[in-house]
């Protein structure tokens, strides 16, 4: 009885200093990955693949990796493994990230089909401010894929179904409305449609200006900057570019579109430049990462 206890002692420890060892290696992975190291990510990954065929973190971070390489249909193979294999609590991370490798070509309809459903599952949940969040982020694909209806569409569903939430207080209903008129003021500049881009920048900014969503400010210049580029006024855009989140490669790369429709290439590859130095997974790298490799080529 002591030697079956011992032994079942002893693989315990052993399975425990694995599953760390493996939590270390996952750790290191995604250091490297975020510090523009891919291919040394890679090795890490598939390393731990070869020892587990299964293993969730090592396909998703596979998936991400290959991703911000270019390399979309092998990292589409292991973001799908990592959807099959995921725990529960973990899938919709999966669904995500591979909504997000869609929109790094632009295949708004083919990343709608892992967005809808976690859609679709917050509402049945009543869980509407999660909806919201999750429609906006599919409009958001879909507007900066080109497809301007379908944008539209998700964002007043988003719109519509985080008002649905229960007893919403007046800041979290100011939220909603803020971002509201922040989407349609882009879809109207994207659409050329100056006097409308402009009411809803102002009633964005009345909404900013109740001071209940101050986090909300650095969203602001944001708007204006993308206003203005899509509308033409190239050197206001960057006047208000210049103001906002400079860690978001989204920004960076209408600085860059900015500067290169003003006439200056040397800023405008600088700012492409700064583009690339940026290696997380989302949205707003999936629509800056490409176009900056392209024009950096």
């Amino acid at each position: 009885m002591k030697i079956v206890k011992t032994l079942a002692a002893l693989l315990l420890f052993y399975l425990c200093a694995l599953a760390q060892s493996n939590d270390d290696l996952v750790k290191q992975a995604r250091k490297l990955n975020s510090e523009g190291q891919q291919d040394q990510a890679l090795a890490i990954f598939n390393k731990l693949l070869q020892a587990d065929p299964n293993m969730y973190e090592a396909h998703l971070g596979a998936g991400i990796a290959l991703d911000l390489q270019g390399k979309y249909d092998e990292a589409r193979r292991h973001l799908a493994q990592a959807i099959e294999v995921a725990p529960p609590e973990s899938k919709p991370q999966a669904m995500r990230n591979m909504a997000f490798s869609y929109a790094f070509e632009g295949k708004a309809d083919e990343a709608a089909k892992f967005e809808q459903p976690l859609y679709d599952q917050h509402i049945a949940k009543n869980n509407f401010f999660s909806a919201g969040e999750t429609a906006n982020e599919l409009a958001r694909i879909y507007l900066e894929s080109g497809d301007l209806d379908n944008a539209q569409k998700w964002y007043q569903r988003g719109h519509e179904a985080a008002l649905k939430q229960a007893n919403p207080t007046p800041a979290q209903k100011d939220l909603w409305e803020f971002r509201w008129e922040h989407a349609q003021a882009r879809l109207a500049a994207r659409r050329g449609n100056k006097g409308e881009a402009q009411k809803h920048v102002a009633a964005a900014k009345a909404v900013l200006d109740k001071g209940t969503n101050s986090e909300q400010a650095p969203f602001f210049p944001y708007l204006e900057g993308y206003v203005a580029y899509y509308l033409g006024d190239y050197k206001s855009a960057i006047t208000s570019l210049q103001k906002a989140d400079q860690r978001d490669p989204f920004i960076l790369v209408l600085l860059a579109q900015a500067y290169e429709k003003s006439g200056d290439k040397t800023q405008a590859a600088d700012y492409y430049r700064k583009v690339l130095g940026v290696n997380f997974h989302g949205p707003t790298n999936a629509f800056a990462r490409p176009l900056a490799k392209k024009k950096l080529s």
